[in-house]
């Protein structure tokens, strides 16, 4: 059996503005799943124990089963409330034509949009 050691982080976001990080030492060889068992994030946050949560490993898509290097960083993430092309034309609507993009600035006597 190997003496190796890895030194791992395992993040979870619950909320907007909120993190929960823990950071891990773990026995070589390790896996994901290895990882968020023994961070107790599962436990804390019992939704994230599902089979369609998507974690990743500095922000690539990673699976339960991948091994683990020394300092990685392993995210768990929440799945998306809103469709982002669904808030974007809501934030458009709200904003109104005149102060995004391309309409912003517009020459005199133009049209919208030119």
């Amino acid at each position: 059996m190997s003496d190796a050691f890895v030194q791992v982080t395992v993040v979870y976001s619950p909320a907007a503005r909120q993190v929960a990080e823990v950071n891990l030492t773990l026995r070589c060889p390790c896996q994901v799943l290895d990882a968020l068992q023994q961070s107790g994030l599962l436990i804390q946050w019992p939704e994230i124990d599902r089979s369609d949560t998507v974690v990743g490993v500095w922000g690539r898509k990673a699976k339960l089963i991948d091994w683990l290097r020394d300092q990685d960083r392993i995210e768990v993430y929440r799945p998306l409330r809103v469709d982002p092309k669904v808030a974007r034309r809501e934030r458009f609507v709200k904003q109104g034509a005149r102060g995004t993009g391309l309409f912003a600035k517009k020459r005199l006597g133009a049209k919208t949009g030119y």
